[in-house]
């Protein structure tokens, strides 16, 4: 049985020591063979990037024994090898102007090793990456092949420092402007990283860029299909449900088939295959939690989110967009897409339970912040929902909004944001793996929050500081979307009050 290749991102590595590898080399041809030179990716972190660039580097450089069995292995002319320039942002720190030069000295000084080749000592990081590119070539009679992988790292270092970060990004929009200035001498280039920046903020020197982000024939550049697992990983998967696998893990798309993270259903398999968020607790997204509590944002509309693609392309240090930077972070995707006259209109939402769940968590923590272990609570409302306790569910909630630390509510209103209240409950209800729908769309209006679960429907009306609920449900009949459903059906009325900053009014009414 073949090696997990955990955390491993070197091609050459997996390939010689007998790991498992899933072959993205069919992709990699095709882009060679494309006609186009210059091509950029945007993908969430640990899924891959940097092994599909390991793998274009032995590729180009025609280390044609690593790639028997594989695809490319009879279709690519392994005759002609190519200087690559392989420079990676990955390691390091970039709180100054002057790290990040430091750093490109270093990345210079790896390649003149790794080509041996020696350049002279130049004025700034834009003359010395010239100079290395025009050594290369005039050293090996051949174009040149550009690697850049993490290229947005030092701006998303300084994500929280917006003048830092500004500065950094100019930098670096002027090291990026030098491999167009200098097409000559470059056979191949390829960029990828977690955002995707505009061009006019950060390539407009490197405008013939061909971005492959949301194309469909890469949708599966990076990560693992349901095929390839089975494929590769069935006989580990013996005892595993399926369809528990892919709701836990599957599920991130860009306009081709879902896949799973690599590394996370990895960290599955090595677990003895136990259900947790790997993938998720490798990073704790709490710039994005701090930006929703900010902005008051209502986390249920995280389920269902409406963009165009100038949205998801639209991420800047001058205006962060909470859906866009959620999007290329990978903690919403592509569920859906409309096509119209007026142009696409993609759905997202998130990908899976993993990250519903692990997100959720996090909104728990920073949103709500209990005094009390918020584990407790949530198993309290799953086992009064999975009862159909409606008595303790509505002690579970009024216990919830309680324990709330007092200071959430000091120098701001946010006890009288309607949203704030149904927020925090959704997000212990998403937190329990249950499906959840904001905003539930029928004919004849919108449910606040639909929960399914097992055997369950219930339909959840808020108000704050108003009456009327219960009324409000009965009178426009939102139950009739789900009466057909062979599940019981179960209305829940809620009014909250933001004097006492909890329920003054519990209602419920089962239908079915």
């Amino acid at each position: 049985m073949k090696k997990l290749p955990i955390g491993i991102q070197t091609f050459a590595k997996i390939r010689e020591d007998d790991f498992v590898y899933i072959d993205k080399t069919d992709i990699a041809l095709k882009l060679i063979q494309s006609g186009g030179g210059y091509f950029f990716l945007s993908r969430p972190r640990r899924f891959g990037k940097s092994l599909f660039l390991s793998t274009l580097k032995s590729i180009f450089r025609a280390e044609k024994d690593l790639f028997k069995g594989l695809y490319i292995y009879d279709k690519y002319d392994w005759r002609i090898s190519y200087p690559v320039i392989h420079i990676s942002f990955g390691a390091g720190g970039y709180q100054s102007v002057s790290a990040l030069n430091q750093n490109i000295k270093d990345i210079v000084r790896y390649n003149e090793d790794a080509l041996k080749i020696k350049c002279g000592e130049k004025d700034g990081p834009e003359t010395n990456f010239i100079d290395l590119i025009k050594k290369s070539f005039d050293t090996y009679k051949q174009k040149v092949v550009i690697l850049i992988d993490e290229y947005d790292k030092p701006i998303l270092d300084n994500i929280d420092n917006s003048e830092m970060s500004g500065i950094l990004r100019e930098h670096l929009k002027n090291f990026y402007s030098v491999i167009k200035e200098n097409d000559e001498f470059i056979k191949f280039t390829f960029i990828t990283g977690v955002s995707k920046f505009s061009k006019v903020s950060l390539f407009s020197g490197l405008n013939n860029l061909n971005d492959i982000t949301i194309a469909s024939d890469y949708a599966t550049i990076c990560g693992y299909t349901q095929k390839d697992i089975e494929d590769h990983f069935s006989d580990r998967l013996k005892n595993v449900d399926r369809n528990a696998l892919q709701q836990w893990y599957n599920g991130y798309s860009w306009l081709g088939d879902p896949v799973y993270n690599s590394f996370g259903f990895l960290c599955f398999l090595f677990n003895n295959c136990v259900f947790e968020n790997y993938w998720f607790s490798t990073a704790t997204p709490t710039f994005l939690i701090k930006l929703i509590k900010k902005r008051y944002y209502h986390v249920p509309n995280l389920e269902k989110i409406v963009m165009d693609k100038k949205m998801l392309e639209s991420f800047d240090t001058d205006k962060i967009e909470l859906e866009t930077i959620m999007w290329q972070s990978g903690y919403l995707t592509i569920k859906d897409v409309i096509r119209n006259i007026r142009g696409s209109r993609y759905i997202l939402s998130f990908p899976n339970n993993e990250v519903r769940m692990g997100f959720n968590d996090h909104i728990i923590d920073l949103l709500a912040r209990p005094k009390t272990n918020h584990l407790i609570t949530q198993d309290n409302i799953f086992d009064a929902l999975y009862n159909e306790d409606m008595k303790k569910l509505e002690t579970s909630i009024k216990s919830l909004f309680a324990s709330i630390t007092y200071h959430n509510f000091t120098k701001n209103e946010i006890d009288r944001y309607e949203g704030f209240y149904a927020s925090v409950i959704y997000a212990y209800l998403a937190s329990l793996g249950m499906e959840v729908y904001a905003e539930d769309t029928t004919n004849r209006g919108r449910i606040d929050l639909t929960l399914r679960y097992d055997s369950i429907t219930a339909i959840f009306e808020f108000k704050v500081d108003h009456q009327g609920a219960m009324k409000q449900l009965k009178e426009m009949r939102y139950h009739e979307k789900y009466m057909a459903d062979s599940r019981s059906l179960t209305l829940i009325a809620i009014e909250f009050s933001s004097k006492e900053r909890n329920i003054v009014n519990f209602e419920w009414q089962k239908i079915k």
